[in-house]
């Protein structure tokens, strides 16, 4: 920033449950110190922080925004970040790019599940951290409860600033320092300033938590927040050293957190800004950068100019010339640099630890409502995929569906709007289809014989197979044993063309025939009529008719589930995927939850995400990755066949 010293910046991420007040919270700041002249309210869509208009016509926040503010001489930047669990990702970043961290927790509702999940964000990244019980306005509140809470949940280290110190904290200050122990001990006297700094160094190291109470509706605690978000929380050269990665040697480093060491950054938002395109959005760590430069892309190997830097304020961007360690910046129109890559000088290249979002786990299939939206639908998702990255899209080959996943069925409903509201693309959502295919059970062979004659030049060709079921996964293999030239060698590859072509379509219903050996071993030919397409048909009729004969199934694919829920769920969640046709493999103790592991087929997965969050009052998570197919129990087996019958071939 220019003109600003390391030491007089505080970059501080505001995380909490949804609903508890943050985006008030900042509000209040930003009017506190003279960043705006009145008060946004999000009832009325007029906040800093919720400027999109899914966010203002939702009431609540989706993306993280980046604010800055001046107090008492200091640079404060906020990232101000969404609470609800299907917007994860931006808090997961937010809690990457900065020194310090308010938790915002509401009086009336207590430690909730986004709370917990904040506090496990911000134990991870080791980030100092300052508590303000929000809504104390509100009847019938009992500040104490929720402190009882905090220590019985978290820690018992949170405890209520008070200035000028009372007794009780003056003592639990002086424990975290070896000197003033001994004077509180010997009864001496302790100044304030000395409290004061051996107080910094105990949040700094995590040994004490203050907590501040107050009303963002009523502005009580916001100027003792203020102050105690300058006086306690770290500088970015007061903070602990990070930790990166020669990408070369693989040697771990320390990076300096100064002006004078070299630079470096790391991405941790992508932004789709209607007037200025996309922005990117960078935490520098260490070093300078300046307007009209560039710098190295570790990641990507790759240098990248840049053209004008910009300090962020809400949806408005602000130009400096200059920037350097502490600040969070944006760039326009960057062409080699994305979400998560890490920055540096090229003489000086390092990585820091990627980081790390959660799979998406609700999907939906997507069809552009118009042969215009199709045109567009593939470089608009791309767009939302790169500001988003718990937002995936895939093609399915063999469903021929297009399927948009994410975190839950808020999360797609937002995308799905910002297709139509940004880029003029209608859709149509579904269930995706589920890829099953066909195999068979024994060896059966059969005959393939296509003889047509309409004048002139016929059709023929004779083929008889073979058909054995392959090891699952095994896909498929075709043998040639035709003896004597009953067949003609150049025949030979339209036989496997026309049973792949078979294999593709399907037989006992519509989906691929996969996990078959096919042995050619006889048939016959005809000197003039025989032909390419003539042994391509006879091959697939053979192929049809031994398939029906060798016991066919359908398969279904099946995935590896880990779901992790607090230990008083556990009675729940095997019943559940029972129900799921799911097959329990263990469980694991993990903290104060149980991770339970389990088999459960992709057709009962597909609103796992919005029944979990139901059964456990928002409180579960869980992870799924592909396994293997099995065979579809009879039963489900009939109904698919019925729902989806088999091609009509044109042979036949």
């Amino acid at each position: 920033m220019d003109n600003v010293k390391p030491e007089a910046k505080r970059s501080i991420v505001f995380v909490s449950h949804a609903q508890a007040g943050k985006t008030s919270l900042v509000e209040a700041l930003l009017f506190a110190g003279g960043m705006t002249t009145r008060k946004g309210k999000i009832i009325e869509g007029n906040t800093v922080s919720d400027y999109n208009t899914d966010e203002i016509e939702r009431k609540n926040s989706i993306n993280s925004s980046i604010l800055n503010l001046n107090w008492k001489n200091h640079f404060i930047q906020i990232v101000d970040t969404p609470g609800y669990a299907d917007f994860i990702s931006d808090m997961i970043a937010g809690t990457r790019s900065v020194d310090g961290a308010v938790l915002v927790i509401d009086a009336s509702g207590g430690i909730e599940i986004g709370t917990e999940r904040a506090w496990e964000l911000l134990e991870e990244n080791s980030l100092p951290r300052i508590i303000f019980i929000n809504k104390i306005e509100k009847e019938n509140i009992n500040v104490d409860h929720v402190i009882e809470d905090l220590h019985e949940r978290f820690s018992k280290k949170a405890c209520v600033l008070k200035i000028p110190f009372s007794s009780e904290l003056t003592e639990t200050i002086a424990e975290t320092d070896d000197v003033l122990i001994e004077k509180y001990l010997e009864g001496k006297e302790i100044k304030e300033e000395e409290l004061k700094k051996a107080l910094k160094a105990a949040v700094i190291q995590g040994k004490i938590y203050p907590i501040v109470a107050g009303s963002a509706f009523t502005d009580q605690g916001v100027k003792e927040l203020l102050d105690c978000m300058v006086d306690y929380l770290p500088s970015p050269v007061e903070r602990k050293p990070l930790s990166a990665t020669e990408p070369n040697t693989g040697e771990k480093k320390e990076v300096k957190p100064s002006e004078e060491a070299p630079f470096s950054a790391l991405v941790f938002k992508s932004i789709s800004d209607p007037f200025v395109g996309q922005l990117t959005v960078l935490r520098i760590f260490s070093g300078k950068l300046a307007s009209n430069s560039g710098f190295f892309n570790v990641t990507r190997q790759t240098k990248e100019r840049i053209g004008q830097l910009m300090i962020l304020e809400g949806k408005e961007q602000r130009p400096i010339q200059c920037a350097s360690a502490g600040d969070i910046v944006a760039v326009a129109k960057l062409k080699e640099t994305f979400l998560g890559d890490s920055l540096a000088d090229e003489k000086m290249p390092i990585l820091f630890d990627p980081v790390v979002f959660p799979e998406p786990v609700f999907s939906s299939s997507v069809k552009p409502k118009t042969r215009q939206d199709e045109e567009k639908i593939s470089e608009a998702l791309h767009k939302l995929c790169a500001s988003d990255p718990t937002f995936k899209v895939s093609r399915d080959s063999q469903t021929k569906e297009t399927v948009i996943s994410g975190m839950g069925d808020q999360h797609i409903d937002v995308m799905v709007k910002r297709l139509k509201d940004r880029y003029n693309v209608s859709v149509e959502i579904g269930t995706p289809k589920i890829p099953y295919k066909e195999t068979i059970k024994k060896v059966a062979k059969a005959q393939g014989k296509h003889k047509k004659q309409s004048g002139g030049r016929g059709q023929y060709g004779d083929v008889w197979i073979e058909l054995q079921p392959l090891e699952r996964g095994k896909s498929f293999e075709f043998v040639d044993k035709v003896v004597g030239g009953a067949i003609p060698r150049n025949f030979i590859p339209s036989i496997e063309k026309g049973i792949r072509n078979a294999m593709v379509d399907g037989v006992v219903t519509s989906f691929p025939v996969v996990d078959v050996k096919v042995v050619v071993y006889d048939g016959s030919y005809h000197d003039v009529d025989s032909s390419d397409i003539a042994f391509q048909i006879a091959g697939a009729q053979a192929f049809r008719k031994a398939v029906m004969e060798a016991t066919p199934i359908l398969l279904e694919p099946i995935m590896d589930v880990e779901i992790t829920v607090p230990e008083e769920y556990m009675g729940t969640i095997p019943s559940d995927l029972n129900s799921r046709r799911g097959r329990v493999q263990g469980v694991e103790a993990r903290l104060k939850n149980e991770t339970i592991k389990a088999s459960v087929p992709l057709a009962e997965m597909f609103r796992y995400a919005t029944d979990l969050r139901s059964m456990t009052g928002g409180r579960g998570s869980y992870i799924m990755r592909y396994s293997h197919y099995e065979e579809v129990p009879q039963k489900i087996a009939q109904s698919l066949v019925a729902q989806f019958p088999r091609h009509k071939h044109e042979e036949e």
